[in-house]
């Protein structure tokens, strides 16, 4: 009897659970939502754009170039909400992200995946790495890295010590370190002391692309843009750009700019010394929270992508003084918004 209780408990879960799945589940979009989804796409396709926060995007939204659907505006998604409509008479879909990686990441992974868009531009403000440049340029790097994945090495460990599973190929010492003992503050007779922090070793990510075998993980730590986006990226040197904000001019007129690399981890980087050290070591520009995030997603989904960064503020200071994005931000945001309408108006001409 016992045998016959078990085979019958496990035959009402089942009846339960298949119940369960025929009426209430629907996965994580409603029907509703994937009614309008189908609608939307039938009428395909779009450019997404990608922008992290509200100050960001509302300049875009603001802009007479942008016209929201009149059917259907916006449609919200686990979260978020996309927004449908034309800009410079190019359909788009316009998501806002929210601060850092992870929800750079996801927003740009559902977009992709529910909607069907041909490219991605990704747009915002951004810290400064390059002395060469100033606050209110805009820039627009040709690869993006994510430099916020370390293998901390324990101390006692140097160079030629392999990380932990570095045989196993999850880990490597070819991208670089950072020894934080270098930046010792009171170092003896210009040598730097001990650190118990030792060193920080720089990875690359792991991607698993659309076109490539499940679980089969791909290593990339940089990202290149799409070549024929970037080909767009010299015709927009002319461009006039807001130079003031109130009555606080900049020394010259902002300038648009390809760079070569931008970076990107879950740190708000506010110092000279690692602002000096990213731009010294790996030729790093713009310094954000999200663009690399968007980069990795759109290699993974092997969809075109460019990001467009307007510089705010000299990551770190120029002194002990605050930090200047707080006047410069709205500036910087106005001028990245100038530079993505015109950006989409040349790429589709």
């Amino acid at each position: 009897m016992v045998w016959f209780s078990k085979f019958w408990l496990l035959g009402f879960l089942l009846v339960v659970s298949t119940s369960n799945t025929i009426t209430c589940v629907n996965g994580a979009v409603s029907k509703t939502s994937t009614r309008k989804i189908r609608k939307i796409n039938s009428e395909g396709p779009y450019l997404g754009l990608v922008v992290p926060n509200a100050f960001e995007m509302t300049p875009l939204l603001q802009s007479p170039s942008f016209v929201a659907d009149d059917k259907l505006a916006f449609l919200d998604i686990s979260g978020r909400r996309f927004r449908i409509g034309t800009l410079e008479t190019k359909k788009v879909i316009i998501v806002m992200t929210g601060l850092g990686m992870l929800n750079s990441g996801l927003a740009t992974e559902l977009l992709l995946t529910l909607f069907m868009v041909s490219g991605v531009v990704h747009f915002g403000i951004a810290g400064n790495a390059n002395p060469n440049l100033q606050v209110g340029d805009v820039v627009i790097p040709h690869k993006w890295a994510h430099t916020g994945l370390w293998n901390w090495q324990r101390y006692g460990d140097g160079p030629q010590d392999k990380l932990p599973f570095e045989s196993y190929g999850d880990y490597t010492r070819k991208i670089g370190y950072l020894n934080l003992s270098d930046y010792n503050n009171g170092a003896v007779n210009m040598k730097s002391s001990d650190n118990l922090l030792n060193n920080v070793w720089y990875q690359p990510e792991e991607i698993f692309p659309v076109n490539g075998i499940p679980e089969v993980r791909q290593h990339t730590f940089l990202v290149t843009v799409d070549k024929h986006y970037f080909a767009v990226v010299e015709k927009l040197k002319d461009m006039k750009l807001v130079g003031c904000i109130n009555s606080t001019c900049l020394p010259r007129t902002p300038m648009v700019f390809p760079v070569e690399r931008g970076g990107s981890a879950n740190i708000f980087v506010d110092n000279a010394a690692y602002r000096k050290f990213l731009n010294f070591k790996f030729n790093i520009t713009p310094i954000d929270m999200e663009s690399a995030a968007v980069a990795l997603v759109c290699a993974q989904q092997r969809t075109p992508f460019i990001v467009i960064r307007a510089l705010s503020d000299l990551a770190g200071g120029g002194s002990s003084q605050s930090n200047e994005g707080g006047m410069f931000a709205p500036m910087a945001a106005q001028n990245a918004v100038n530079v993505v309408l015109r950006f989409i108006a040349l790429l589709f001409s």
